[in-house]
């Protein structure tokens, strides 16, 4: 039993060491940073709207008749000018011959009652007639040569009445269905179009946009905040589909009065439409670039939380290396971060991994944040070797 007990001991010693070895210490938590940088941030807006077409000519007749051909087809692209309907021109034409008679009656006066007031001129000089008798002479002359003014308008209005019978288009563009056919009647003025035009190119798309974001951005104009590249907005328009169109339109018109019921300004933006892609009444979302901030500070999206009170907050690495949390404005978003109008400084330093369970006043070791490091770190393969 002796010859066991060194042997026993040594071995109720071993453990007991192994369980009373004081566990390693670790050190701060490390935490991935980005340093804040003022760069250029171009600033847009999305807005929806709808696209509204250049021009729109709802055609109507000036003369009543009935119409005895339509001359275009249905759809297709017209030409200013263009013929599109005649109407029967048989009573225009008559009335035209009687306005031309009427004038030649008047012409036909005119040259007797001059004659007769150059004779009584004559005569009255000797005192040959009362000068009574001159002066009616000279009234028949004065009303003969009125006469035939009177007539030689008749006469224009006719031919234009007669010009009338066809209907042409007002403008160029596309036409679309005809609500009457050959044969139908027709009345000057009528409430009903006969047909409608749309001119498609270039085309509009109006918007609707806040007062207060107006007013806001021409005061970061005035104020040199925000500058603008030949002083006019551009704009990209996304389609139904989610598309981005190829064509950049151009800002033309902003309206001069704010909608009381709705606190907007309308927009009317311009976008050449060369191969009629964009049709009246389509929905679209319009990106409007509306300038260049010089000095902008963007922090990713992930980066920003909410405190109790809704206020936006980050984590930043301070003085010391401790961690502070930080509350900041934010107006837009600029991709996938927020652009900060208060509470950050150039060069500091926000958190953006590993600081989740850490609390502010916590010591960290603070590394740059690589996107390429933290996406192999999450690949299964390192992942592995990092076991």
């Amino acid at each position: 039993m002796k010859k066991f007990a060194p042997a026993l001991a040594l071995a109720l010693l071993l453990p007991a060491c192994g369980k009373g070895a004081p566990p390693q210490q670790q050190g701060p938590a490390q935490v991935s940073v980005i340093a804040v940088r003022s760069q250029p941030v171009t600033l847009t807006t999305e807005l929806p709207g709808r696209t509204v077409a250049f021009e729109t000519s709802e055609v109507r007749p000036q003369v009543n008749g009935l119409i005895q051909a339509r001359l275009f087809e249905e759809g297709d692209s017209v030409r200013q000018g263009q013929p599109l309907y005649r109407i029967d021109p048989q009573p225009y034409k008559a009335s035209e011959a009687s306005a031309a008679a009427a004038l030649a009656r008047a012409n036909a006066a005119i040259a007797s009652t001059n004659a007769l007031a150059r004779r009584y001129g004559e005569l009255v000089k000797i005192n040959a007639i009362a000068r009574q008798d001159y002066e009616n002479a000279q009234t028949q002359a004065a009303q003969a040569r009125a006469d035939v003014a009177a007539q030689q308008a008749a006469l224009r209005s006719a031919r234009i009445d007669l010009g009338r019978t066809i209907i042409r288009a007002p403008i160029a563009g596309r036409i679309g269905r005809s609500d009457f056919t050959t044969g139908a009647l027709v009345t000057a003025s009528q409430a009903n179009a006969l047909t409608t035009i749309q001119r498609l190119d270039p085309i509009y798309v109006d918007v609707q946009q806040s007062s207060a974001d107006v007013l806001k951005l021409r005061q970061q104009i005035l104020a040199g905040q925000v500058s603008r590249e030949g002083g006019a907005a551009r704009v990209r328009l996304k389609l139904e589909d989610g598309t981005t169109y190829p064509v950049e339109g151009e800002l033309k018109f902003t309206d001069v009065s704010v909608d009381p019921t709705t606190g907007s300004q309308a927009i009317r933006i311009r976008f050449a439409n060369p191969n009629r892609l964009l049709l009246p009444g389509m929905y679209v979302r319009a990106q409007l670039v509306e300038g260049t901030q010089a000095k902008g500070l963007l922090v990713p999206q992930r980066t920003v939380s909410r405190d109790e009170r809704g206020h936006a907050t980050v984590m930043v690495v301070g003085k010391g290396d401790k961690l502070e949390q930080r509350v900041i404005q934010t107006t837009r978003t600029v991709g996938d971060s927020w652009l900060v109008t208060g509470g950050l400084n150039e060069g500091d330093r926000v958190v953006v991994e590993g600081g989740m369970m850490l609390r502010p006043g916590m010591p960290v070791k603070a590394v740059p944040y690589s996107p390429k490091n933290n996406a192999a770190a999450a690949t299964p393969g390192a992942q592995a070797q990092a076991k």
